[in-house]
């Protein structure tokens, strides 16, 4: 099987939706979704999109208060680079606000600016996903961040499967241990790797047990101990596979701050905090960086904690920053 597969950006028909809409549970439609061919097909284009850094340094409400302390202590991601791959080329826009301002975006717009606010000295390249190119990694620490899944008929093994360069190199690179890789979980509220209209995200099954690969599922909230979060309500859950549970982590989504809603932007914060951990700990490898958040998760700020739910718990920034060294 070769080539025909539909590349999503998992959170697109979500992130169309107003926040008063959210509440309502309606099930995101594939046809919504922003779509765009893989592997070279005729309407599958090349995008060349400048970088864009962050316009502001402010931490925003949306986001964690371990951000800022990790700021604070001089850890802004330097020295790692952050790759995005997503939609950079196609007609398809959205608004929302990060607290910057209503900004009209593309997907990966949106994603790549997340990341870059969560780590404003990171270096972030964009990857158009329409191409089928494989990733190239820059010199030093990588992560790559996945706001999208690759969705065909249910049934088939990962080994049947012709993948393009692109998602080959991303899989290579997850099992290597050369990057770490931030993979929204998808919001079809099944659990990872599972079928949903009859397909499955063959992205996830193909990074199921791969050192490097962690995958983001949303909360509604930022959570506390003393104002427990749960799992939004779209968001895909860990599920039984211990492979799954051992490399899941959830964050806050807030989408009544931002009006964005959707694992997508789960994945970002991620990315981000995997920049910032690499900032710190400089000789750190991807395996260590990758396992210093899932260590350090917590479930203590969770409602009714339960492994295959949220996996290893909400990723804690202040706690993975806070030993001396990692191994």
């Amino acid at each position: 099987m070769s080539g025909n597969f539909w590349k999503f950006g998992i959170a697109a028909a979500l992130v169309l939706l107003p926040a008063s809409m959210a509440s309502a549970q309606e099930a995101p439609d594939a046809e919504e979704t922003a779509a765009l061919c893989h592997g070279g097909g005729s309407i599958c284009v090349s995008a060349k999109i400048p970088v864009v850094k962050a316009t502001t340094q402010a931490v925003q409400s949306w986001m964690s208060p371990d951000v800022g302390a990790a700021w604070t202590a001089g850890y802004k991601g330097q020295g790692v680079t952050i790759t995005v791959v997503d939609d950079f080329s196609s007609s398809s826009r959205f608004s929302g606000n990060f607290g910057i301002g209503t900004q009209y975006q593309r997907h990966g717009e949106w994603t790549r600016e997340e990341a870059s606010m969560i780590a404003p000295s990171a270096t972030i390249r964009s990857k158009d996903f329409s191409t089928g190119s494989a990733v190239s990694l820059a010199s030093g620490r990588n992560v790559l961040n996945l706001s999208y899944g690759m969705y065909a008929s249910a049934g088939y093994g990962v080994n049947q499967i012709g993948w393009a360069p692109e998602e080959k190199s991303i899989i290579s690179y997850a099992t290597w241990g050369s990057a770490v890789v931030s993979k929204a979980a998808g919001n079809d509220s099944v659990a990872v790797g599972g079928v949903t209209g009859g397909q499955q995200d063959y992205l996830d099954l193909a990074l199921i047990g791969k050192p490097t690969a962690i995958f983001v599922g949303a909360l509604s909230t930022n959570g506390t101990t003393s104002n427990k979060a749960q799992l939004a309500w779209y968001s895909n859950y860990a599920g039984s596979n211990t492979a799954v549970q051992s490399h899941f982590l959830v964050v806050g989504v807030e989408g009544t701050k931002t009006g964005l809603y959707g694992t997508s932007f789960a994945a970002p914060i991620i990315s981000g905090y995997a920049a910032i951990i690499g900032s710190k700990f400089t000789s750190a490898t991807p395996v260590q960086i990758t396992n210093d958040l899932l260590n350090t998760a917590r479930t203590d700020t969770l409602v009714n904690y339960n492994p295959a739910v949220y996996g290893k718990g909400e990723a804690s920034l202040s706690r993975a920053l806070a030993p001396v060294a990692i191994h």
